[in-house]
C-alpha cells in the first residue's frame, strides 16, 4: 500500500469515528476525532504535486488543525475523564 494512501485512510478512519461519536451524542469527543482526521488529510494534501501553489496555505491550515485538535483533546481529558 502506498504511504500517501495510508495517510488518507488513517485520516478517513479518524473522521469516520468522529462522525460515529457525533451520532452517539458526544459532540465534544467527536470534535477531537474530526479535527484530527482533517489534520491528517490536509497534511497529506501538502505533498500533492498539483497543489504546490497552495503549499504555504495548506501547511498553515494543517498546523492550525493539529493545534486545535490538541487543545480540544486536553479539554476533553480535563473535563470528561478526570
Amino acid at each position: 500500500m502506498d504511504s500517501r494512501l495510508r495517510q488518507y485512510l488513517f485520516g478517513l478512519v479518524f473522521f469516520g469515528f468522529g462522525v460515529y461519536e457525533f451520532m452517539k451524542d458526544d459532540p465534544l469527543e467527536a470534535s477531537v476525532y474530526l479535527t484530527a482526521g482533517l489534520a491528517f488529510i490536509s497534511n497529506n494534501l501538502v505533498s500533492e504535486p498539483r497543489l504546490y501553489a497552495y503549499k504555504k496555505a495548506l501547511v498553515a491550515i494543517t498546523w492550525a488543525l493539529i493545534i486545535a485538535a490538541s487543545i480540544i483533546f486536553l479539554y476533553v481529558l480535563q473535563f470528561k475523564f478526570l
